[in-house]
């Protein structure tokens, strides 16, 4: 849906967000152990349209579902809608943000909303981190609180930590924040350190979506957690001075691993590697070694496979049949995995071709289509008055509606 027609849904709106999903090119399930990661925010984004609301009560309307919601400020620790129904899962995002701002102690403004998505949800592109990002941008903006993206980000990752029950670690949030166009994002979890590294241009960051949909508070997520703090207890036995599993090295790993029990050594092994991945590969994207680079996110999808087990049967066939084709340089599983999408590394001139036998090839093996798409990488969250930039905003970007 565009900006325009989502207007028609809400003529009255006096303010616009967009919050962008992102893709991950290295650096899975390593935030919440402490590593670097390499994310970038993509066109496919949440785009957001309020007005301010009388009264302490947030109205908000998801088009794309077909369904309405209204809940109370005063009441968000319950969890339920004005006339004491459960709140609906997407609601609960939203309704997270605010509970987490006000314990902080932000103002939350009342408004009436209307949202939709092109991000699928489920898909391991970060509806929900968007989701979020949007409505604490809006707020903020609407409280006129001097507060940066980052700590924004950190923000709605305890809403999602302590709200929605998902042990997430913050670089879904960060990323759909703090994204930069045409850059990936070298974000060091433990130190908060970051920065952006070019994509070459003459590259494209292509998404396949596998079409299965998980949802994390169902999935092994917080099994994968708690596998890697119960690794993390038994090595600080044996090492007491680290903080984090990114602080053990591939050698001193190697070392220890025999003290772990089978399935524990495993995931702490796809960790502490990941963790070596994406240290070497920053250097790689940054000096424009994409083949080196390719190679390493083939690495991290076999150890996501074989060590973390969060791949299923068809992303495993997305990253072979993309490896086999001609113009692509490095594909992995992007996101938590347990379904979702690959992201892959195509050469420009390769792209159409690449698409198109990549959708064939799936739709041969498993009877159902992929959705393959060519990703913008864009700028992080954009909250700002209707009236202020809309109108130059399509007309800039008619794809993908995101502002300049």
């Amino acid at each position: 849906m565009s900006i325009k027609e989502l207007k028609t849904q809400l003529p009255d709106a006096e303010w616009l967000c967009v919050a962008p999903g992102r893709i991950n090119l290295l650096g899975e399930h390593v935030d919440y152990n402490g590593g670097a990661v390499l994310p970038a925010a993509i066109h496919r984004s949440i785009k957001l349209a309020a007005l301010l609301h009388t009264g302490n009560i947030i109205e908000l309307h998801a088009i794309d579902l077909a369904e309405s919601v209204c809940f109370n400020l005063d009441q968000l620790a319950l969890k339920l809608d004005i006339n004491g129904l459960p709140l609906p899962g997407w609601a609960c995002f939203p309704a997270g943000v605010a509970h987490v701002l006000q314990s902080h102690g932000y103002r939350i403004t009342p408004i009436k909303a209307a949202l939709t998505s092109d991000i699928p949800i489920g898909s391991g592109l970060s509806s929900s981190a968007a989701l979020e990002v949007a409505f604490a941008a809006l707020w903020q903006e609407l409280g006129e609180w001097s507060l940066d993206r980052l700590s924004l980000a950190r923000f709605c990752q305890e809403a999602e930590n302590v709200y929605i029950g998902v042990n997430s670690g913050l670089m879904d949030q960060f990323a759909s924040a703090n994204g930069v166009e045409g850059h990936a994002l070298y974000f060091n979890t433990k130190s908060l350190e970051y920065y952006p590294v070019p994509i070459p241009k003459n590259y494209s960051v292509v998404v396949a979506d596998s079409k299965i949909r998980r949802k994390l508070t169902q999935s092994g997520y917080n099994n994968r957690r708690a596998d890697c703090e119960e690794a993390l207890a038994i090595l600080k036995k044996e090492m007491q001075e680290i903080e984090n599993l990114s602080d053990v090295s591939p050698a001193e790993f190697t070392l220890l691993a025999h003290k772990l029990p089978p399935v524990i050594a495993r995931r702490a092994r796809h960790v502490v590697s990941e963790c070596a991945r994406v240290e070497r590969g920053v250097g790689l994207l940054g000096d424009g070694k994409i083949i080196e680079f390719g190679e390493l996110m083939f690495d991290s999808h076999r150890s996501l496979r074989d060590d973390y087990e969060v791949s299923l049967p068809e992303l495993n066939f997305l990253v072979e049949t993309a490896a086999s084709l001609a113009g692509c340089v490095g594909a992995r599983l992007t996101g938590a995995g347990f379904g979702g999408c690959t992201v892959n590394i195509v050469e420009n001139s390769r792209l159409d071709e690449f698409i198109s036998r990549l959708e064939y090839e799936y739709a041969s093996a498993f009877g159902k289509m992929a959705d393959v798409f060519d990703c913008h990488i864009v700028k992080g969250v954009s909250a700002f008055p209707w009236n202020w930039n809309s109108s130059r905003l399509e007309k800039n970007n008619p794809e993908w509606d995101i502002l300049d």
